[in-house]
């Protein structure tokens, strides 16, 4: 829940992301970081909570040593920028917990095929298996 946007694709996104937590979320298994938290919670104070109120009964995802490696990793090779620190940590809690998707509206570091080609070689080199980052329209199960 954020203010409606005033981009007509952002609007549309905001929408259709409305859409899947209403009606396709309980066709998956939802987990959550700490990171996540601390975004939700920013900005105008009644959209905040009541985002902190969608993500509150999803399990919370630990902040491992192994978590802040690879997203260490992620920034010094160059795959993201130093500025870049918490959507590196998004990608490497959910590589290293070995969830299936991460779901984002980042389209500049996240929903990035370019990148996301990038980040595959790493995390195999590393040992992990980088999960299907995509948005949450990309997520819903058509044939329903």
């Amino acid at each position: 829940m954020s203010r409606p946007a005033r981009d007509l694709v952002q609007m549309a996104r905001q929408q259709m992301t409305r859409y899947w937590w209403e009606t396709c979320r309980g066709d998956h298994e939802l987990f959550t970081s700490q990171i996540v938290l601390d975004e939700a919670g920013a900005g105008d104070p009644q959209s905040a909570q009541a985002r902190l109120d969608l993500l509150e009964p999803l399990p919370l995802l630990e902040i491992s040593q192994p978590v802040l490696l690879f997203a260490q990793k992620i920034i010094m090779g160059g795959l993201l920028p130093v500025e870049a620190d918490r959507d590196s940590a998004h990608i490497a809690t959910a590589t290293v917990h070995q969830l299936d998707a991460l779901l984002s509206l980042n389209f500049r570091h996240l929903v990035n095929a370019s990148i996301q080609m990038r980040l595959r070689r790493l995390a195999l080199r590393e040992g992990y298996e980088l999960p299907v980052i995509c948005t949450p329209e990309e997520l819903m199960d058509v044939t329903k």
